[in-house]
């Protein structure tokens, strides 16, 4: 089967595995950040990392779009989502995701109409059915998942259907990536880059991780060589002195990105002056916006919602996890008070969730195994 079974090769692994334990350096430790929930999710599923050398550690980052999302925003949703006859929609794993005041569940079972859907295009489909009612899309994700939501503004508009709109949550991975470099209490050598981001935004927007940072970035695919190769290619660049994007994931990712997608993004969309990360705080221009053109399918011009922060609970680590300052186990919740059946934090919701993947495989870092070794 082509592109799966040639990209899952032992064979070829176990070589990758030693190319990169051949360019380690005597006594250097070497620190990567992948960006992207889906690179965390094949590096636990396929036990990468006990294939890397002692001197290799991988961190997660904010490329969960799930895990990202404040409990505040997720307050404001519940709060439109009981307003008199609204329906409100949303992706799956949005309606566990714990606010100040439950999940989307939660409000469910206070008598809140809330559907889940596979797409915005579903959402649509929900509203032209009940004309009676306002149907809301929580709209959630990063580049990847905006040109959708975009292109479904655009068709309500075509259509007429004045009863749909959207609650905006769609964040950017750029000035994330920025804010994680300024971050004091994390030293990275290079980025495994998004894979999924890229295919809308190429590579060209990374340039300035290596230009102006020094790191190199390798955009990579999800699969478990794409992931060995793009840490290797991180090696070979850290031995010769240089930093430069590169990309691996060439088969599906063009280097300035897909330019349709973004052309009906920026139609439909615009930054926002700031927004709230969970763990990284308020980001400038971080996030997505509509555009007062489209103010008539805005949720957020349509209703009028609290706006408020909420503080993650005390336990709940989520937001070292997602700095990439803790491994999931070194929170003293996981896998005891926090599993993905009653997760405290967003980490653990999302199957891109650096928490669940690492609960739902079983992988812990191997500096646990000889902390639990030397005890």
């Amino acid at each position: 089967m082509r592109f799966v079974d040639e990209y899952r090769d032992a064979d070829t692994a176990r070589a990758l595995a030693a190319r990169i334990e051949a360019l380690c350096e005597p006594g250097r430790a070497y620190k990567f950040m992948e960006v992207c929930g889906g690179h965390t999710h094949t590096i636990y599923k396929h036990g990468l990392e006990d294939h890397l050398p002692e001197a290799v550690t991988l961190v997660h980052g904010p490329g969960c779009p799930v895990c990202v999302i404040p409990m505040g925003r997720v307050d404001d949703a519940i709060h439109i989502a009981e307003q008199p006859d609204v329906i409100m929609t949303s992706f799956g794993d949005m309606t566990r995701v714990p606010g100040g005041r439950g999940s989307f569940q939660d409000a469910t079972a206070r008598g809140a109409d809330i559907r889940m859907v596979y797409s915005p295009l579903d959402a649509l489909k929900v509203a032209r059915d009940n004309p009676d009612k306002r149907v809301v899309f929580m709209a959630i994700g990063f580049e990847t998942t905006a040109p959708s939501t975009a292109m479904t503004v655009l068709r309500a508009e075509a259509e007429r259907i004045c009863n749909f709109s959207v609650f905006c949550n769609h964040v950017t991975i750029i000035p994330a990536i920025k804010a994680i470099l300024d971050s004091p209490d994390l030293r990275l050598d290079g980025f495994i880059g998004p894979g999924h981001v890229s295919t809308v935004i190429g590579c060209r927007p990374y340039d300035f991780v290596a230009r102006d940072y020094g790191k190199p970035l390798v955009v990579a695919g999800f699969e478990p060589l794409d992931v060995l190769d793009s840490i290797h290619r991180n090696l070979v660049q850290l031995a010769r002195g240089r930093a430069a994007v590169e990309n691996q994931y060439a088969r599906v990712v063009p280097w300035d990105g897909n330019r349709k997608a973004l052309a009906v993004i920026n139609e439909v969309m615009e930054p926002r002056p700031h927004f709230e990360w969970r763990g990284l705080g308020f980001i400038s221009h971080s996030a997505l916006q509509m555009r007062e053109r489209y103010a008539a399918f805005d949720a957020e011009r349509i209703f009028q919602i609290p706006g408020g922060r909420v503080a993650d609970p005390q336990a709940c680590q989520c937001g070292e996890v997602l700095k990439g300052v803790l491994k999931p186990w070194e929170c003293k919740v996981f896998g005891t008070a926090c599993t993905p059946e009653t997760p405290i934090g967003t980490c653990m919701v999302s199957s891109e969730g650096a928490c669940a993947a690492y609960y739902n495989f079983g992988r812990f870092s191997r500096a646990r195994v000889r902390e639990a070794t030397r005890t």
